[in-house]
């Protein structure tokens, strides 16, 4: 799944109408707002893949639970239920990045299976 579904599916889960905006489709745009995300206005991104508070916000909001052990984080659903989006973490990966990507993986299950 690209970063384009990944944040497209976690925003429906999440309640969060907008539409998505990369730098590829508007270079000149992009440079005076805040980047590649779902834009619920015209000048706000969301983009919890890049940012620990629209993380945590998404994580808060659908109720969900995160695991960080020293190999791997896990995301787990509103109802206490382990995804299969488990991140694992080697030596030099960025733990706060697999933690937000795990939130965003299980969050995007969440949002696919609304339909």
């Amino acid at each position: 799944m690209t970063d384009r579904e990944l944040l497209e599916l976690a925003a429906k889960a999440a309640g969060i109408e907008g539409r998505y905006a990369s730098l590829d489709e508007f270079p000149d745009w992009m440079t005076v707002h805040d980047g590649e995300g779902v834009y619920y206005t015209s000048s706000q991104a969301w983009n919890p893949l890049i940012d620990d508070g629209d993380a945590l916000r998404l994580l808060v909001k659908l109720s969900m639970g995160v695991s960080v052990f020293e190999h791997h984080i896990s995301a787990t659903d509103d109802k206490g239920n382990e995804t299969y989006q488990r991140i694992q973490i080697f030596d030099g990966n960025d733990p706060y990045a697999a933690t937000r990507r795990a939130i965003v993986r299980a969050a995007a299950e969440i949002g696919r299976g609304m339909g």
